[in-house]
């Protein structure tokens, strides 16, 4: 691929028969408008979007946004790496913050009691992404983790809202922390990162799995063996975009209107018809959100 293909958006696929809806995704970080960005993914059958928060800022913005426009529903939390930002300070401004300094618990706790107060609100459908990432923060900002990802279980569940898992490289202490604080009733997998065995697990406990584009690259086989023996009333699909761009366009700017790409090779993965399980991952999410 030419390195100017890098920057032309991705074709618009066929559109889907079944509409359906993105159920992660971060339209604060894409180079469209809002308006843009639901038009485009309602052209090819996305009627729906669930705007994701990763930190205050945008939590606050998710559900301005969600109260804004019917087919926006949010979500709010601290990512499991903001988490590490606050207690400890983030000098190098690796956040879209910028730099900050060291907090402590309390700027934690602030931070999740406003996290808290916005889990209140009718168009916020669900708590997160919060959950554990071992791969951008070392040692030093696991306890900091567990500590928000752990407030955010109390609070999904308080407010009886879905509970959206960021799980990077740290599978069993996901598993681990859910069974200890006792899952919300409705549990989400964003961007499924797990193997054919940790979706047996998840499948066992009613945990939803959720497909990124991903699951299409050449290197991902044991997600596809994942998603293979996901049952298919707990499979939802997302973008996370601007992330996880599905093949052919990896590298590429990736927005609501490519579910059609992923929809259809996860088909493929589980030998069903697309309309079966557009049909399928339709009801799930609204099931899951409470749509």
């Amino acid at each position: 691929m030419a390195p100017q293909d890098k920057n032309t958006p991705p074709p618009l696929p066929e559109p889907l028969r079944v509409a359906v809806a993105d159920s992660h995704t971060h339209l604060d970080m894409q180079q469209s408008t809002v308006e843009e960005a639901l038009a485009k993914a309602a052209s090819v059958g996305v009627t729906t979007v669930v705007q994701v928060g990763c930190d205050l800022a945008g939590s606050r913005w998710a559900a301005d946004t969600a109260a804004a426009y019917d087919s926006v529903h949010a979500t709010v939390a601290l990512h499991p790496n903001e988490a590490p930002r606050i207690v400890l300070g983030d000098p190098e401004g690796a956040s879209r913050q910028g730099p900050r300094e060291a907090g402590g618990d309390g700027a934690l706790d602030a931070a999740l009691a406003e996290i808290d107060k916005l889990a209140a609100l009718p168009q916020v459908r669900g708590v997160g992404e919060t959950g554990l990432d071992y791969f951008r923060t070392g040692p030093e900002g696991m306890a900091a983790q567990e500590r928000s990802f752990r407030a955010h279980i109390e609070i999904a569940k308080r407010h009886g809202k879905a509970l959206v898992i960021h799980d990077r490289e740290a599978h069993e202490d996901v598993l681990r922390i859910l069974r200890e604080e006792g899952a919300p009733e409705r549990t989400v997998f964003h961007c499924y990162s797990g193997d054919a065995e940790m979706a047996e697990i998840c499948a066992a406990a009613g945990y939803y799995m959720s497909f990124a584009g991903n699951v299409t690259f050449k290197n991902a086989q044991p997600l596809r063996d994942a998603l293979a023996v996901a049952p298919p009333e707990l499979v939802l699909v997302e973008t996370d975009a601007p992330f996880l761009t599905p093949a052919p366009y990896r590298g590429r700017a990736n927005a609501p209107y490519l579910i059609p790409v992923t929809l259809r090779a996860m088909a493929e993965v589980k030998g069903m018809t697309e309309d079966a399980l557009a049909t399928a991952v339709a009801a799930n999410t609204a099931r899951a959100f409470g749509l």
